[in-house]
């Protein structure tokens, strides 16, 4: 396959590994009589998923843990008592936190569940391409035609792209499920025209509507359950996003297994897509609005409806009472894409974008490009047995991350997380030069790549996405997730497009040691500028930041 063709493939393939990690919290609610210090620190601020089995076992307990501990859940927020705001140079901010008592009668786990059907549609369509490809290129007719393969793989890509930016806006306007809604509009009929193309330029349009469909449920699904999920579980309500975007990458393999008896059942690979997403929009039909949308369009009765099915009824003052002090009594217009850029959020933006662009220069790309060369290296020849020994590192670290988030935090995972994938791409771009270490190279690569793909799903992968809805202020919010999201995509594009060249011209052991160079960046770049969130509501969070900036 041309270079260009395979790298935006395993591009697209790596990014549903570590995009959408991201799940918030919402519909905390004041304890005012008991209280906690504690401080937070305010600056300027796939792989085809093996592994099944442990992931959904794991992740079962996982959710059942949560249904049973969320009925304990009070879903207190933080009420401050004392701030003192730092900014860049190095002031600190403390919050006084509440912990969480009593009982609630409303539950946010079934509407999570429908949102993750959006989940499991961005990481399907991502993947379904890769088994697909050789059986529909013989069929369209564009087997000797790699330039036309590159474009059926990257149209997802650049439709994504679209999509991104434009996902913000409609949530904006329409609201969250209406977004999920018009939403399905596009990968219903992306994945009917993939299905039915006779030519194709049909399926490159195919292609291109999935793309603008898995770019806005990029930007709305982090979105949709930061606003809704309450604080105490908003970490390991990230991690259940993650297995559910590995569910779909590893559904489009699975899909893929009758192909060798059946060439044509490419088609039924991408006709199957169609079924989640029906299932989507009549889902969010009967899902509650985000109440903080709600708020903010002034339409208060519907968003005291919103938080009793969320929350409960004995919940509404509370929450009600808590959205009107973040926003000190008054609701602010609707924030424009030039605001994004204004003295006030510029700041908090660039986290946003610089997260994303580290995470795609961190080189995912080209490990999961490289991983089956490197497993053949040790003797391992089966690509399934690979594929199953990289995705079992992905959901280990998962659900190790999914543990830790609600409580070492996520930016010491951060740090956790580019540090240990420096070391790997170190022990990697050794392993390929090092003389002394010829006779282990096969062993060590391997070493190097599990590590580098645990490490990175323990905190680059989900932390930037789940992130980004804490530290933005409820009126950049939307606009402000799928600006960095399309930095994502944009990035990721691009590196999918040049990286062969670069490893043709300076080796891919000098290249994996740039990479090691910008993890460390990372490490740098994350201690000196990203605010620790666990443990606080989103209100907590904008007025700490307002206060800091």
């Amino acid at each position: 396959m041309q270079a260009s063709t395979y790298g935006a493939l395993k591009g697209s393939i790596g990014f549903g590994v570590q995009n959408q990690r991201r799940v918030s919290g919402f519909g905390e609610l004041r304890n005012r009589t008991s209280t906690v210090s504690r401080n937070l620190c305010v600056t300027d601020r796939s792989i085809c998923c093996g592994g099944l089995c442990l992931s959904s076992a794991a992740m079962g307990a996982k959710l059942a843990g949560l249904r049973t501990g969320f009925d304990g859940i009070s879903m207190s927020t933080l009420k401050a008592r004392s701030v003192q705001a730092r900014a860049s140079d190095g002031d600190l901010e403390n919050l006084v936190p509440s912990k969480p008592q009593g009982k609630s009668s409303g539950t946010v786990l079934p509407f999570v569940g429908v949102a993750c059907l959006g989940a499991i549609l961005f990481g399907y369509h991502l993947g379904v391409v890769n088994g697909a490809l050789e059986y529909l290129s013989k069929d369209l007719g564009i087997a000797e035609n790699a330039v036309l393969q590159g474009w059926v793989v990257s149209a997802l890509l650049a439709g994504a792209t679209v999509g991104s930016f434009t996902g913000g806006a409609l949530a904006d306007k329409f609201g969250r499920t209406r977004t999920f809604q018009l939403d399905v509009i596009p990968l219903a009929i992306g994945a009917f025209l993939c299905a039915t193309s006779q030519s194709v330029q049909t399926m490159i349009v195919g292609r291109l509507l999935a793309g603008i469909g898995i770019g806005i449920t990029s930007s709305i699904v982090p979105l949709y359950i930061s606003e809704i999920s309450p604080t105490e579980i908003r970490g390991a309500l990230g991690s259940v996003n993650q297995l559910f975007i590995c569910i779909g990458i590893l559904g489009a393999l699975v899909a893929g297994l009758p192909l060798a008896a059946n060439p044509l059942w490419w088609r039924t690979m991408f006709g199957v897509a169609i079924v989640p997403s029906v299932l989507l929009a009549l889902g969010m039909a009967a899902s509650p609005e985000s109440p903080r949308w709600l708020f903010q369009q002034g339409k208060i009765s519907e968003a005291e409806k919103a938080i009793k099915t969320l929350y409960g009824k004995e919940r509404v003052s509370e929450v009600m009472h808590d959205l009107t002090s973040a926003t000190q009594g008054s609701v602010e217009p609707e924030a424009s894409w030039f605001d994004l850029f204004s003295s006030r959020y510029r700041k908090v933006v660039s986290v946003g974008a610089a997260l994303f662009l580290f995470q795609q220069l961190a080189g995912i790309n080209a490990v999961v490009y490289y991983s089956t060369s490197v497993f053949r290296s040790a003797g391992i020849t089966s690509d399934v047995a690979a594929s199953a020994l990289v995705g079992a590192a992905n959901v280990f670290g998962t659900a190790v991350a999914s543990s830790l988030m609600d409580r070492q935090g996520r930016k010491s995972l951060l740090l956790t997380s580019f540090g240990g994938m420096a070391a790997s791409m170190l022990l990697l771009s050794l392993s390929f030069t090092w003389k002394v270490l010829a006779p282990y190279s096969g062993p060590l690569a391997v070493a190097g790549t599990v590590l580098y793909v645990l490490s990175f799903s323990l905190g680059a992968g989900p932390v930037p996405a789940l992130l980004l809805p804490e530290i933005f202020a409820s009126r950049i919010r939307a606009k402000a997730v799928s600006l960095s999201l399309g930095m994502h995509w944009i990035s990721n594009f691009v590196i999918g497009l040049y990286f062969l060249s670069f490893v043709t011209k300076f080796g891919i052991s000098s290249v994996y040691l740039g990479f090691a160079g910008v993890c460390l960046l990372a490490v740098l770049y994350v201690a000196g500028n990203v605010v620790e969130t666990k443990g606080r509501s989103l209100e907590e969070i904008e007025r700490a930041l307002s206060v800091a900036t």
